[in-house]
């Protein structure tokens, strides 16, 4: 077996193999079936997943070749140890108890690059050898530390009788363009709970809209569209002017809709004030336009952004403009880079981190020409930012995550069926599930060359997505869970106001258990929380009751909603488990899984969807052209990628190399 001195994990979060495959064999996947041709895997290119299906332990599990139960990160939240009300944000690297793969890379001398892997900030290593750019967040580079407003909708109609900014109208590009009647609502924004260390879970008690990202409600900028006028600079013949409002309102920014030579508008050009001689950006209707540099108010502070926009539509007389506008993420933030010179290396040579666009399930144009047109283009700069690492850094280990797949999937897997109250066409759904897998493919192709420059590359994922054939998920969401079956079996307990109306509280001198993360039931227990009412005598008396109502839920055709449910010592069997897991872990069936963390690693859904990870490896050191029939795990990877570079396992790897596809 050759020495691979050169290796890149190639890491898509949520990439399925059973999808992959499927749009390789209907030719969307060129790259990828040249990478299987060159390398190995399963001919079902399967990962066996361990658990939950979740990106911050997933990852983790990858990099260390242990099991959650082991390293200790067993969610997207982790239960606070000492405060059964709280959960913690956890993406964060102190928190994981294994080593990683990469330390010992960096140790053994190797120069060793970090993208934007989750649960890897604040670097693990102090040594020089270690790059790391991120990893706080499962999206973008930036996002937690250097984002200052969301994406929204600019609208614009000679109808609007005022400027305006609306929070939360609608949820598609086209409200609020005819007049300017809008309905509000109360909404939760996910990145604003992701994005805080602590969660008090008295937030979470009722079904809060952080998920699913199809129910996601859109801020919109309103404007008047009228003649032109106290410019400084010479207009156009027939320029019209509206305003859009950028920072919820804070910032005013003049624009000229402008009228090609055949009288028809479709140019909206944005300037900073009325005085500038050249204008901030030119816009031309229906194209994408990224890195636009401009200003961003967020509490008392003023910062220089880059946002990206696309002008949705331009009436031909100008009667009316919807535009998208992407979030805005700060172009000095190098809070996130190690060393921090990194980041002014990577704005130079690259170009600045770009923003993360999560909306679209109710808009297609948002969904394909917005969301899916803004992760294209991030991985492009992903894959810049990796090369130039490669080629001017002298890197020679890489572990890379990028998430495209799993945030566009989350807009619209759980309504991607006939009896789902979609908000778009079926076929919408399915032309975004053949882009992302476009991409992807992208992404695989960008990296073959390195095949014959003495590489081995692995290609992985986390886990998948399915679109499940129910979707009567005990939860309401995949992020943050509701407690609302809890409460309907008495086991969790509200506040109540003078009018005997819920509060969003919980009554803990009430509660006997709380399911607070996304498999996880805790018993509010005496002695172990400052909450606790169960006597330790009753503890397992009342796992049993909870374990046997889990099983004796049903859907509408009479199956179990559960596929298994375990007490904490039995959860070893799954890698979970141990004071970081919760006193009963749920698998819930596959058919009636959300779209992914709740259910089992196996499981299969519609539209050729499916819960596993992917694998595959190509190039020094790897068998070409082979398929093995060992099942391959999860655990599996790190010890695989140690034993090709010759270097020592990670201290609590639980994984067995890959022996099978080792070239002789």
């Amino acid at each position: 077996m050759d020495k691979a001195e050169k290796i890149l994990v190639l890491g898509i979060d949520g990439m399925d193999p059973r999808l992959s495959k499927y749009h390789m064999e209907q030719g969307y996947m060129p790259n990828l079936k040249e990478f299987l041709k060159r390398g190995s895997s399963r001919e079902d290119l399967v990962l066996l997943g361990a658990h939950p299906t979740i990106t911050p332990p997933m990852w983790t599990t990858l990099a260390t070749g242990a099991y959650p139960v082991t390293h200790g990160i067993t969610d997207f939240w982790l239960q606070d140890q000492n405060n059964l009300s709280i959960i913690k944000y956890g993406f964060d690297s102190r928190n994981c108890k294994a080593e990683q793969l990469w330390n010992v890379f960096a140790e053994s001398g190797k120069k060793t690059f970090l993208m934007h892997w989750p649960v890897s900030w604040p670097p693990t290593s102090q040594s020089e050898n270690l790059f790391v750019i991120d990893g706080t967040n499962p999206e973008g580079v930036c996002m937690g530390s250097g984002q200052t407003e969301g994406e929204f909708i600019a609208a614009a109609a000679n109808t609007i009788k005022e400027t305006s900014y609306r929070r939360k109208v609608g949820k598609n590009s086209t409200m609020c363009v005819v007049d300017d009647i809008v309905m509000e609502e109360d909404f939760t924004d996910v990145f604003a709970v992701a994005n805080s260390p602590d969660i008090d879970l008295v937030r979470l008690v009722d079904d809060t809209k952080v998920f699913p990202q199809a129910n996601i409600s859109l801020d919109a900028s309103l404007s008047p569209i009228k003649e032109a006028e106290k410019w400084s600079v010479a207009l156009p013949e027939g320029a019209k002017e509206l305003t859009v409002l950028l920072s919820g309102g804070l910032i005013n920014r003049p624009c000229l809709l402008i009228p090609n030579e055949n009288g028809i508008y479709d140019t909206l050009l944005m300037y900073k004030n009325k005085k500038a001689a050249e204008p901030l950006a030119v816009l031309p209707a229906g194209q994408f336009v990224e890195d636009i540099v401009d200003e961003s108010i967020k509490g008392d502070k003023t910062y220089t952004v880059s946002r990206n926009m696309r002008v949705l539509e331009i009436a031909p007389d100008a009667s009316r403009m919807r535009m998208w506008i992407s979030a805005a993420v700060r172009i000095d933030d190098d809070s996130v880079f190690s060393p921090k010179s990194l980041h002014q290396e990577i704005v130079e040579h690259v170009g600045h981190p770009f923003p993360v666009s999560n909306i679209g399930a109710n808009d297609e144009q948002l969904l394909l020409d917005c969301m899916c047109e803004n992760w294209m283009r991030t991985m492009r700069w992903w894959a810049d930012a990796i090369h130039y690492m490669i080629e001017k850094k002298g890197v020679e280990i890489v572990f890379s995550q990028i998430h495209n797949d799993d945030a566009i999937k989350h807009n619209f897997y759980s309504v991607n069926r006939e009896t789902a109250p979609h908000g778009l066409p079926l076929e919408a759904y399915e032309q975004a599930m053949i882009e992302i897998s476009k991409q992807n493919d992208y992404y695989i192709g960008r990296f073959l060359h390195l095949l014959d420059e003495g590489w081995t590359i692995f290609l992985v994922s986390d886990h998948g997505l399915v679109t499940s054939e129910e979707g009567q998920s005990l939860y309401t969401s995949s992020l943050a869970k509701d407690a609302t079956f809890m409460r309907e079996w008495g086991l969790t307990a509200v506040k109540y106001d003078e009018n005997g109306q819920p509060l969003p509280e919980i009554d803990w001198s009430k509660t006997k258990a709380i399911c607070s993360r996304s498999n996880s039931i805790y018993i509010n227990l005496k002695g172990r929380w400052p909450t606790g009412i169960v006597d330790p005598a009753d503890k397992e008396q009342l796992e049993n009751e909870i374990i046997g109502l889990l099983y004796a839920q049903r859907d509408e055709k009479n199956r179990p909603k559960v596929a298994l449910a375990l007490r904490n010592k039995d959860a070893m069997l799954l890698g979970l488990g141990g004071p970081e897991s919760g006193d009963i872990i749920v698998m819930q069936a596959e058919y009636n899984l959300y779209d992914h963390g709740d259910g089992l690693s196996t499981a299969y859904g519609l539209n050729h969807t499916s819960l596993s990870p992917i694998f595959a490896a190509a190039g020094v050191g790897i068998k070409a052209g082979f398929k093995t029939s060992r099942i391959i795990r999860e655990v599996d990877v790190a010890p695989t990628i140690a034993l090709l570079a010759q270097v020592r396992m990670p201290h609590e790897c639980e994984g067995a190399p890959v022996y099978q596809i080792l070239a002789d």
